[in-house]
């Protein structure tokens, strides 16, 4: 997804390499995560694993989530913008702020859903038919709690030798997350039948249905 227009020249590609864009990995609950909180409130983890159309398609069927907000981190406020993003150098990757309540659904559940169904963890600046250092998997925490579950997750995984090569999902302190354009908020949501949604995203969709329906909410 390097642009709205050049899109549709990847469908070919994507098609392709479909099989893995509807491929999941069953992982186990993480040893180490935070605990259920025992009122309602509101949290955010901002992830990134490829485009962040099919990150924000998956997660805002998630429990517990109450919003997703596709947008970009890494890099510098002024070039948070699809076109300067889309060159890959501005250190920014495409990315989503999931906002839960921490009372419905933990740290570690988010993560199990990032790495089981919302995308591939051993990708390394790439995912599907993007390439790219903005396509790279990213989780940006913004506490030492999230910062030591996450990368114990990822240790947890990678000594079960659970994906079969080493995890490249990057664990980054969060400087700051920006927006995206208003025409890619909800873009799976609203364009369904795009080609490129149906082939790479709407798998990740019924994968979570299907792999932890304990976590999937139909409508979100």
């Amino acid at each position: 997804m390097k642009t709205i227009k050049s899109k549709f020249s990847l469908i070919v590609a994507a098609l392709a390499i479909a099989t893995t864009a509807a491929a999941a990995v069953t992982v186990p609950d993480p040893v180490v995560d935070s605990q259920l909180a025992t009122v309602k409130g509101e949290r955010a983890v901002v992830l990134a694993g490829g485009c962040f159309w099919g990150l924000q398609a998956v997660f805002r069927h998630v429990k517990g989530v109450t919003d997703v907000t596709a947008g970009y981190s890494g890099g510098a406020p002024e070039t948070a913008n699809y076109e300067a993003v889309s060159e890959g150098t501005t250190g920014h990757a495409e990315s989503v702020r999931v906002t839960y309540d921490p009372s419905q659904i933990t740290y570690g559940q988010l993560l199990k859903v990032f790495f089981s169904v919302a995308h591939d963890p051993t990708e390394l600046n790439r995912q599907g038919p993007d390439t790219g250092t903005q396509y790279r998997s990213v989780i940006f925490y913004s506490n030492e709690a999230q910062r030591r579950i996450a990368q114990a997750y990822i240790d947890q995984l990678n000594q079960a030798g659970i994906f079969g090569r080493p995890i490249a999902t990057q664990v980054v302190a969060l400087h700051g997350f920006y927006k995206a354009e208003s025409y890619h908020q909800d873009f799976a949501f609203n364009h369904p039948d795009d080609p490129y949604i149906a082939i790479n995203d709407l798998p990740k969709v019924a994968n979570l249905r299907k792999q932890l329906p304990d976590l999937y909410v139909p409508k979100h």
